[in-house]
């Protein structure tokens, strides 16, 4: 069991999948660039999710400079906010009950990811999560990655004993990077190798923590 006050999410590969609505969302945008020739995919978004958004926009558009590549990655995540209410991305697991089954066992619940304003609250409103979810943080509100806002959520919240749940290696690096226990997300995205606990669902998450009251 870990003991926590405070769990700190990543969404995409840990929440939700939205790689194929996200995708064609894109790909529309893209179309209306001739010189841009990349195959814009749900799989080749998934493959890059997690990675700072300027890293994305790098490896997405590789036949446009990295300042066009930027741009058209900036239009896109904005215009994908307001279609994914509409067309939402696939749960990965009963993501309101567990939430609940958090709360009521005195266990806060944050969201910390790698995105644009508005994508988290996009999320969360997309489901009605949000009296679920304390609070949440992004670079698109700090200028700073995952790291950093996850001892920031920490911080503002006087948590004593954090936990971060995510599913890629990057997520293990940030929760190390900011010392706090990384529990592995094993039916997301990605891999990782160093972990506190894994997870093969995520409703197994309030079955292996237990609230430091």
């Amino acid at each position: 069991m870990i003991r926590t006050d405070g769990i700190i999410f990543d969404v995409d590969g840990t929440l939700w999948d939205s790689t194929v609505p996200a995708a064609e969302v894109w790909k529309r945008v893209a179309s209306e660039y001739p010189e841009i020739t990349d195959e814009i995919s749900a799989k080749r978004l998934k493959s890059f999710y997690g990675l700072p958004l300027e890293d994305i926009a790098r490896r997405m558009f590789l036949s446009v400079p990295f300042e066009k590549a930027l741009g058209v990655m900036e239009r896109a995540v904005r215009e994908q906010c307001p279609y994914l209410l509409d067309h939402k991305g696939e749960l990965l697991g009963d993501v309101g009950a567990v939430f609940g089954k958090l709360n009521e066992m005195g266990i806060k619940v944050f969201i910390v990811s790698n995105c644009r304003a508005g994508y988290i609250e996009t999320f969360l409103k997309a489901y009605g999560f949000e009296e679920l979810c304390l609070d949440h943080l992004c670079p698109g509100d700090t200028g700073l990655l995952k790291a950093d806002n996850i001892r920031n959520i920490a911080a503002k919240w006087g948590l004593k004993a954090p936990i971060y749940v995510g599913d890629t290696d990057g997520d293990e690096a940030a929760s190390r990077e900011a010392g706090v226990p990384f529990v592995f997300a094993a039916y997301g995205f990605g891999k990782a190798d160093s972990f506190a606990e894994k997870l093969d669902r995520l409703e197994d998450l309030p079955g292996i923590v237990e609230s430091i009251g």
